[in-house]
């Protein structure tokens, strides 16, 4: 709910159990007053005014002292007019200077949810949403600031998102245009960030405020594996169950920066964006640029209940899932199997294998199509290798829904090889800068999306092949970030753009995809977990998680994911031991104990699968289908940490009305003499009684909750336990 005192200027965003205020003070500077727990009443009474030294004052306070862009929290910052922390805005005037002072012109009230064009939002109805748009402008630059405001009350969502206008008769630059500019009048809190690198990506990271500027950002062109476009502030003590805690997600594929400062006089300002690296984009007169959106969700109850009302609102308002009401297959991928060496009867030998044990999708990985026969070939030549699979996916296809399975298919559009059709032909299609060797990546270039035509061929070539065969399944990868950016079609001095317009072509792209094949689900990738992001989720609803499939290793990296991202996105397999990355050997039902916590789904040559581990896949097919709706949209608990030396890891998910969960318990190595271990379960009803895997012990909700559930004695390392709990 959005309620506006008009006489106040005073602008009051409640959800159920939060509150997000701001007000357009006395010198129409569009101040933050308030986010946090619900509350009522102008809470404005919290700025405080005072003569500080070194703190420039804007002409309209005339001799007042005491008022200073410097020392008030801003719903919006800009540069070089006297608020020397972090900016949001940085305007490029045509004199040549650059700064950005911003002033309260107006308001709109909408019912339901705002929509960006050409980039991924949150989606919401007059029924669950309202939209706040607030007006300001910069007179002297000719500028007009629009800032959005989106307001989910069942979620305790908050959106923002930024349009500037050009309103003048010259071009404008923009050096810097972040999505979210969010002070706070304290700074006692802790930064936590999502960090790694490839095969080992989003492990928290959480440190103390100290003065000055920290932070994580990208400049690779995506998201990153080494750090998450998704950021939480929250109190010292702050824990799973207790504290007040402020996640921000940037809803965003590229290079971004968040960052916080903590001032002088011990306030803080989050500012979160596309980073302003290599960036500047020209707005001429009567141009916008829209800023990617970002949202917001506060808890008063700890980390757990942010990431619960994150994952709610992706999965019912962000995700646009195609099977919407239907259970996704169980698949198995050929990648790990057979690499690029594998024909149309070797394919169908692992379809025929796999659809006996209770898997439903056939995923052809990489090598299906042009020259390719080894990651040095072949990418941008988007026809089928008919060597390989003679006749096409119009006789392979067929073949393995004989077999009862359905089909999906690898692609790398945004990749070309030297040694391809393509690029003989069209040598300046890639990212490349004049006069210099570009650097390789997997002996790969990029395409520069950023150019419709090229966007256009790709696709036209891509959407040949779909649409020869019954595809059900497209896993969208991209192997290496963006170097030599640099596009043959843009001006020198449009050069700034090339980021953020590639990102904009991906985006382009992707909806061309859900249009043409409505029924196709759709599966991010970049090398692995390199693209995980509100942003892609959007337009696809799973994402690879890590190309890491270690189950030790994944306990860490789902962890980390869990803290934003729905469990239902997360894109898990079981592979074979020893672990190609790591040799480590873990049980089979480990392996899938650790992978149905995702997408669920094996990248294994399950021919070479002893007969017991075939009976254990049979059983884990079958459960992960009859508990579908539990595991991938219960309420998901962390119940412990894996970062932290422990017995064992574990995670539960429980059904919304709290009548039935599962938890998870997977081990470290044994030791002799083991402890007992006990396992204390979150999100029961206190007052039911339940059943452990249909035995005859019962227990209470609280019983469960306070005093735990005893683990049985169990030998060798890496074992793991499934609790089934069902209230009678």
């Amino acid at each position: 709910m959005i309620a506006i005192d008009k006489q106040k200027l005073l602008f009051s965003l409640h959800t159920r159990n939060t509150t997000y205020q701001l007000k357009a003070d006395r010198h129409s500077v569009l101040v933050h007053t308030y986010y946090g727990p619900r509350v009522s009443g102008d809470m404005s009474y919290l700025i405080r005014y005072a003569d500080r030294a070194c703190a420039p004052n804007p002409e309209e306070a005339g001799l007042d002292r005491t008022y200073s862009l410097d020392t008030i929290p801003q719903e919006y910052s800009g540069c070089g007019v006297g608020d020397f922390r972090l900016p949001s805005l940085e305007l490029e005037l045509p004199g040549g200077s650059v700064s950005a002072s911003l002033r309260y012109t107006g308001f709109e009230l909408r019912e339901g949810k705002y929509a960006l064009e050409g980039l991924p939002a949150f989606r919401g109805t007059a029924e669950d949403a309202q939209t706040l748009v607030v007006f300001l402008e910069d007179a002297a630059a000719q500028v007009k600031v629009e800032l959005y405001y989106g307001v989910f009350e069942r979620y305790d969502l908050i959106t923002r998102a930024v349009r500037v206008v050009n309103e003048g008769k010259r071009a404008v630059g923009l050096r810097q245009c972040a999505s979210l500019c969010l002070d706070f009048l304290r700074s006692d809190l802790d930064l936590v960030t999502f960090d790694g690198c490839h095969m080992m990506e989003r492990c928290p990271s959480r440190a103390p405020l100290r003065p000055g500027v920290q932070g994580v950002g990208s400049v690779r062109g995506t998201s990153s594996h080494q750090h998450n476009p998704f950021v939480v502030l929250c109190g010292h003590d702050a824990n799973e169950d207790y504290g007040v805690c402020y996640g921000a997600m940037l809803l965003y594929s590229g290079s971004f920066q968040a960052q916080v400062e903590r001032s002088q006089y011990d306030n803080a300002r989050l500012v979160m964006g596309v980073n302003p690296y290599q960036f500047r984009w020209t707005l001429g007169p009567g141009e916008a640029f829209t800023a990617p959106e970002a949202a917001l969700v506060c808890s008063p109850q700890g980390l757990g209940q942010m990431s619960r009302q994150f994952h709610r609102a992706i999965r019912e308002r962000l995700v646009r899932d195609p099977l919407e009401g239907r259970r996704r297959p169980v698949l198995i991928n050929n990648w790990e199997a057979t690499y690029f060496n594998f024909n149309a009867d070797k394919l169908a030998e692992i379809a025929e294998t796999a659809a006996g044990l209770g898997i439903e999708l056939f995923v052809m990985d990489d090598g299906w199509f042009g020259g390719r026969s080894d990651d040095n070939g072949g990418l941008g030549d988007w026809w089928v290798n008919t060597d390989k699979l003679p006749g096409g996916l119009e006789a392979l296809v067929p073949r393995l829904q004989k077999l009862g399975m359905r089909f999906g298919i690898w692609i790398e559009p945004e990749m070309v090889n030297e040694d391809s059709a393509l690029y003989r032909e069209h040598p300046d299609w890639v990212l490349k800068i004049p006069g210099r060797a570009p650097a390789r990546g997997r002996n790969q270039l990029v395409l520069d999306f950023s150019r419709g035509d090229v966007r256009r061929h790709i696709y036209g070539q891509i959407k040949a092949g779909l649409s020869s065969a019954d595809v059900s399944y497209v896993k969208w990868d991209m192997n290496r970030s963006l170097t030599d950016v640099y596009s043959a079609a843009l001006p020198p001095e449009r050069q700034g753009e090339v980021y953020h317009r590639y990102v904009l072509g991906v985006y382009e792209m992707l909806e061309w995809l859900r249009r043409d094949f409505p029924h196709i689900l759709i599966e991010g990738c970049a090398g692995g977990g390199g693209r995980f992001d509100g942003g892609m989720l959007y337009y696809t609803p799973q994402i690879w998680c890590s190309d890491n499939t270690d189950a030790i290793d994944r306990l860490r990296i789902q962890y980390g994911t869990s803290f934003c991202y729905p469990m239902s996105a997360v894109g898990a397999h079981v592979s074979a031991v020893p672990n190609e990355e790591n040799g480590r050997i873990t049980p089979m039902e480990t392996r899938g104990a650790v992978a149905m916590a995702g997408t669920f789904g094996y990248e294994m040559d399950l021919s070479k699968a002893s007969p017991e581990d075939r009976e254990t896949i049979r059983r884990q097919t079958a459960f992960f289908k009859e508990h579908y709706e539990l595991i991938q949209y219960g309420d998901y608990y962390r119940l412990s940490d894996p970062f932290r030396d422990g017995p064992y890891t574990a995670w539960e998910q429980v059904s919304p009305d709290g009548r039935e969960a599962l938890a998870t318990v997977v081990a470290g190595g044994t030791r002799a003499a083991p402890s007992f271990l006990t396992l204390r379960l979150k999100g029961l009803d206190p007052d039911a009684v339940y059943r452990v895997n249909g035995g005859e012990e019962r227990y209470s909700g609280s019983a469960l909750m306070e005093a735990g559930c005893p683990l049985p004695v169990m030998g060798g390392d890496y074992w793991s336990l499934q609790l089934y709990l069902e209230a009678e």
